[in-house]
């Protein structure tokens, strides 16, 4: 942070719900008020670029809103904000004179749309929605603790009615009073404070008539206590809160874990290298530090900081962060080398060709966050139910007031109407329509393998028209398995399996788990990147390249290796990474959904040609590099495809991101499985039949709960307008609708058998 005069920025939230206020220190101009951007202004191509933490976006509406303000500024040539890391990302061409002027306005602009903003900070930004979702879980807690008790009182005075005293009911409406009201306040918080920044900004949210709906039944309770009413009104403002608490805190939780996966792509980047200075001195440096042109030094196992080209050596080197495949490739001088690939065997001296920002690896992570971005502009079924609810419900409870007041004349009679309007369609039922399906959805996917890792990745997954599969751990195994056993003599298999438990190289795990347990050669020797000698009573061995043993070059090096006794002829060892045993019924059963399968891999065009026929998927693309697969994923967004992506490898996560919907097994890589909205566990693929039939289910009961929202308010509404309804009634009714859309919700849990796939 740039020197200046630090300050708790106070700056109003957007209206969305449940947002927190964390104390960030931000460098200002005493004289407007307004952050100093101008230490955070880079110029790089003839841009000025600025990257801000935006505090406060939560919905799809909030991006639309923020970019278009952002673009409405002169000069303005990038606007991009991430919902999932808060990040804004502003690009704009000025003179150096004029830029910090801009810079200047776009604060100032999100300032007045309502938003707080600072120097994008992860750390800032994990802390803010850390401490959200605490404030939520206490609030939650506190309502739940109000709702039982004031519950309790209710009951004993509804169970009562003639025959307790009037004594005895003002002790229970006290009693309720001193409970509810400090609690109801409290857990109000996340909807007050966004209800009144979206009215502060002309917005009215969903939060305005929750937050309307808690203050008058409040208001109107206290007033009935005092006049000695019979009935009060406490017990419908804290049940309430507590059910929409409820669905706030998991959409929260939800979120939260879609955030990871830029982060864990790029921690596969070295921080630190060795780089090779003047006369031959080797330096520790920061990656950051590293400039083009550097010589570095790679040991075996060092992870490359950098892109770059070899200037020295001849290794193996692992590259399923470009390939996905896992098997280690051979690389000499002259051939290229990409940011986080593994060094396995000798060393390497490397020229940086590109500094950390342009490498391999940050392009991957902003790939991932762009289709995160665009992936955070989907609106979900109780927004867009919102958007028509609110003014309706704000038009009728005011007719209802005002009518009442004229015809009637009294304002006591029209408050109490009007409240009642307010209650009974109060949008709990509304608000708990997507959650409640949402959380025994993912309950019964949880018990079936599958974790659901996105709010609304149950909507997206209904909505797929297709499916979009990588190769490697994905539909195969992931793994070599040796393919041609019945080629070779039992005793070359076990001398071989003898070499082979001295190493950890794939090909040489694959053998030992063909031959089983046994002994090894106790001389034996690996040499990195050519194999493994030793003895066997008077014969040398060994194990390795064909060049290495004395073989034939073949045109599949990649999955063989070669056994060679002493003089004899050398054995090959030919392996194959083969498809899950229910992929072909997978695929098949997809399709039978309407979901069509499409391959894209990292591997050379004969493998992935023999995988596609072999599983009857007719469209395949093979020797993809990350962005290619990602250009794929967008190509079919823009036909109008909605393609679900499944995959594994490091490769894969900037296409998970990009995909309408993305699945990835439990044993992908952590930044995958980070970026795909469902992991599912355990051998096979059949848990992706069970997860799109879930979603479809859900689908259609949260359609069926929207409908009997609009069917209860359709009935109740007029008679509250005419006044038939009370308050205690609107409350009893609201309760009752949010139990009938609970229930229906929870027909999910036990409908239907787990989804099978057909037989391979």
């Amino acid at each position: 942070m740039s020197a200046g005069v630090a300050i708790k920025d106070a700056s109003a939230r957007a209206g969305c719900p449940s947002g927190l206020e964390p104390s960030v220190e931000t460098t200002t101009d005493d004289a407007a008020g307004v952050m100093d951007p101008a230490p955070f202004v880079r110029r790089r191509d003839g841009l000025c670029e600025l990257e801000l933490a935006v505090f406060g976006a939560r919905c799809a509406g909030c991006i639309a809103k923020i970019e278009t303000a952002m673009k409405a500024i002169g000069g303005m040539e990038r606007a991009r904000l991430n919902l999932s890391t808060g990040r804004l990302s502003l690009a704009w061409r000025d003179s150096p004179q004029s830029s910090n002027k801009t810079a200047q306005k776009t604060i100032q602009s999100l300032r007045d749309l309502g938003y707080r903003a600072a120097p994008f900070d992860p750390q800032a930004m994990e802390s803010d929605h850390d401490a959200e979702g605490r404030r939520l879980l206490r609030a939650l807690g506190v309502a739940g603790f109000a709702a039982a008790n004031v519950m309790l009182l209710s009951v004993s005075v509804w169970a009562g009615g003639a025959d307790m005293g009037a004594g005895t009911r003002g002790l229970m409406h006290w009693a309720s009073a001193l409970i509810a009201i400090p609690a109801a306040l409290y857990a109000a918080q996340p909807f007050f404070s966004s209800a009144w920044n979206g009215l502060k900004n002309r917005h009215a949210n969903m939060d305005v008539p929750i937050s309307l709906a808690v203050i008058l039944a409040l208001a109107l309770s206290i007033h009935e206590f005092f006049v000695g009413g019979e009935h009060t009104y406490f017990d419908a403002a804290v049940m309430l809160l507590f059910f929409l608490l409820i669905g706030r805190y998991l959409d929260h939780r939800l979120r939260w874990r879609a955030r990871a996966a830029a982060r864990d792509l790029l921690a596969m980047q070295a921080m630190t290298a060795q780089r090779i200075g003047e006369g031959g001195v080797i330096e520790p440096v920061a990656a950051r530090d590293i400039v083009v042109g550097d010589l570095l030094m790679l040991s075996p196992g060092d992870r490359a900081p950098v892109d770059g080209v070899i200037a020295e050596g001849t290794s193996h080197v692992d590259l399923s962060l470009v390939t996905g495949e896992s098997a280690p490739q051979k690389r000499s001088p002259g051939e290229s080398i990409h940011a986080g690939v593994v060094n396995k065997s000798n060393r390497l001296v490397m020229r940086a060709n590109a500094t950390v920002e342009n490498s391999l690896v940050a392009d991957l992570a902003r790939l991932i966050e762009a289709g995160e971005q665009s992936r955070s502009r989907y609106i979900r079924l109780a927004d867009r139910a919102a958007r028509l609810y609110v003014p309706v419900v704000h038009t009728l409870a005011l007719a209802t007031f005002v009518g009442w007041l004229f015809f009637d004349g009294g304002l006591r009679v029209a408050a109490i109407n009007a409240i009642a309007v307010l209650i009974i369609t109060c949008p709990c039922a509304l608000g708990l329509a997507a959650p409640a399906v949402q959380v025994v959805a993912t309950g019964r996917l949880f018990k079936r393998g599958v974790l659901v890792r996105s709010g609304d990745a149950l909507e997206r997954l209904a909505e797929a028209g297709a499916v979009v599969f990588d190769k490697t751990g994905t539909l195969t195994l992931g793994r070599p398995v040796l393919a041609n056993r019945d080629d070779i003599a039992p005793e070359d298999l076990q001398d071989a399996a003898a070499l082979a438990r001295v190493s950890r190289h794939p090909l040489s795990r694959a053998v030992v788990e063909v031959a089983g347990a046994g002994a090894a050669v106790a001389d034996a020797v690996e040499f990195p990147g050519l194999g493994i000698e030793g003895m066997i009573g008077d014969d040398r061995v060994r194990l390795g390249s064909a060049e290495w043993v004395g073989a034939p070059d073949a045109p599949d090096a990649s999955l063989e290796t070669w056994f060679r006794r002493g003089d004899a002829a050398p054995v090959r060892f030919r392996f194959e990474d083969i498809p899950h045993q229910d992929a072909r019924g997978v695929v098949e059963a997809l399709a039978a959904r309407g979901l069509p399968a499409e391959l894209l891999s990292g591997d050379r065009e004969n493998a992935v040609a023999a995988v596609a026929e072999q599983l009857g998927v007719s469209r395949y693309r093979a020797e993809l590099n990350p962005q290619q697969k990602a250009e794929r994923l967008l190509a079919l967004r823009a036909a109008d495809t909605k393609a679900a992506m499944v995959g594994d490898g490091l490769n894969d996560a900037p296409s998970l991101a990009h995909a309408h919907v993305s699945l990835s097994p439990g044993t992908a890589a952590d930044a995958s499985q980070a970026a795909a909205d469902f992991v599912y566990l355990g051998e096979g693929l059949s848990p992706i039949v069970e997860a799109v039939d879930v979603s479809r289910k859900a689908r259609r009961r949260v359609l069926e709960n929207f409908a009997f929202a609009a069917l209860y308010n359709a009935c109740a509404i007029p008679l509250a307008v005419f006044g038939f309804v009370t308050p205690l009634i609107a409350a009893l009714a609201m309760s009752g609708s949010s139990l009938v859309v609970t229930l229906n919700a929870l027909r999910l849990a036990g409908e239907g058998r787990p989804s099978k796939a057909p037989a391979p």
